[in-house]
């Protein structure tokens, strides 16, 4: 049985802060403007995916798939990021969720890497607003990734960031999106929330309040 751990990956949105209920008010917004309304059930397809991605999703819902230039989209996926921006504007230190600070602190004082893997290309706004940034070593910028969740990419870019060897790592996420993406990195996954959406991780927790960083490793330790 091995302990070693090089870093712990997180993602963003569902894991540090929960900006999904902002992320689907600017969709949602957008939709309207172009006559695509959709529900919640709906946008919860669109958890842990890209912004263009999820644009193409939202298109088809509505049947509108072929009626816009890639130029077009792309204008698109900017004015729902506007929404995004501005509904964002009020996030503070009070929106970390709970037990993640305490979290960070006990991975800092082990010497363990701190990176974050997430879809979102505001990564490093928020995290600088929820007043985190002292403790990560190393944020993926969504803008340098090609492939979205569930392609590993993304973390495969933040394990390299912080010299680690991804059979070394393990990955925190909340969608089953990311947790594949952790898997096909050869990394350990940690699921926070629904068991029945996320029991392909190796490690499910219900809530952040469950993150601890002895009970992590020691199912870690089991995984040879």
């Amino acid at each position: 049985m091995t302990t070693h751990i090089d870093a712990i990956i997180f993602d963003l949105d569902g894991v540090i802060t929960d900006t999904a209920e902002y992320h689907y008010l600017a969709w949602k917004k957008l939709g309207e403007e172009i006559g695509i309304p959709f529900d919640r059930e709906f946008n919860e397809t669109l958890k842990g995916v890209s912004r263009m991605d999820s644009l193409e999703r939202i298109l088809e819902h509505g049947g509108r798939q072929n009626d816009f230039t890639h130029e077009q989209k792309e204008a698109l996926a900017s004015k729902k990021n506007d929404h995004y921006v501005q509904l964002i504007q009020t996030i503070t230190e009070k929106d970390v969720l709970p037990g993640v600070e305490n979290f960070l602190k006990q991975i800092k004082e082990t010497g363990i890497k701190i990176a974050m893997a997430s879809a979102s290309k505001n990564a490093l706004f928020v995290t600088e607003k929820l007043g985190l940034m002292t403790y990560f070593d190393h944020i993926v910028d969504a803008a340098t990734v090609v492939r979205s969740k569930p392609d590993p990419e993304v973390f495969l870019k933040a394990v390299k960031a912080v010299n680690a060897a991804p059979a070394n790592c393990i990955g925190v996420e909340d969608a089953a999106a990311g947790v594949c993406a952790i898997n096909d990195a050869d990394m350990f996954a940690v699921g926070i929330g629904d068991r029945s959406v996320l029991g392909h991780a190796r490690m499910v927790l219900q809530s952040t309040k469950e993150l601890n960083l002895e009970t992590i490793l020691n199912e870690y330790a089991k995984k040879d």
